[in-house]
């Protein structure tokens, strides 16, 4: 008698994406990650030789495909029409985790460079004046990389964990829970800020204006 599990849909799609490294690939893709150091950046404790067999993996099931292009450096890694179809899957189960698991994670537990990387991503680069911003970020209860950069431009955002050698335009510090409540969308930095949960010190014009250009999950409500 045939084993109901085996040809159950369900359970063979959570063989597929169950695993927590592909769930955090496909994420990473979802956000803009393409090549093999974006990935590193936005799962870093993921292991070089567990990722690539990862990505292996996936490439055969058909969730992403790996392009090579003569006179490039290195390989990208684009999601298949199956992989973009998994969008919808992520969403609802970060809806979910935002309501029923965020409360169970530590802050012991939060992965700094990850949660960086995430934010990096989700800047809200409309809202800032045109031309180059500097954004220093000072994490007080961190105990290993403590400061970080956004360097956001017309051609995107970049993420520094050492000083980039530019002036700072705003300077926030907080700590890293607060911060993450901030991206999850569970409380304002106007609100950080006013509980001196937060400290903002730059020009008026990016102060006035910090709830509406911080990062915010694409999962999260912004606020007004």
């Amino acid at each position: 008698m045939l084993d109901p599990e085996t040809h159950c849909p369900a359970t063979k799609a959570s063989e597929l994406i169950g695993d927590k490294w592909v769930l955090q690939i496909i994420r990473a893709l979802m956000m803009g990650a393409r090549r093999f150091s974006d990935l590193t950046d936005a799962i870093p404790r993921i292991s070089p030789a567990v990722l690539s067999a990862r990505l292996k993996s996936m490439a055969e099931q058909g969730l992403v495909v790996k392009r090579e292009p003569s006179g490039q450096k290195s390989a990208t890694y684009r999601l298949t029409p199956s992989g973009r179809e998994l969008r919808p899957i992520i969403e609802h189960l970060a809806v979910w985790g935002l309501k029923w698991a965020a409360r169970n994670v530590r802050e012991s537990d939060i992965d700094i460079g990850a949660m960086m990387w995430d934010m990096h991503k989700t800047l809200r680069t409309g809202e800032l004046p045109d031309g180059e911003t500097v954004i220093s970020i000072a994490l007080r209860d961190a105990e290993n990389f403590k400061s970080w950069w956004m360097v956001a431009n017309g051609r995107g955002v970049d993420l520094c964990s050492d000083n980039p050698g530019k002036d700072a335009d705003i300077y926030l510090s907080c700590d890293i829970g607060g911060l993450l409540r901030v991206w999850r969308g569970e409380c304002s930095a106007r609100e950080m800020v006013a509980d001196g949960e937060m400290t903002v010190d730059g020009p008026s014009d990016l102060v006035t204006t910090l709830d509406r250009w911080m990062p915010l999950s694409p999962m999260a409500c912004p606020f007004p």
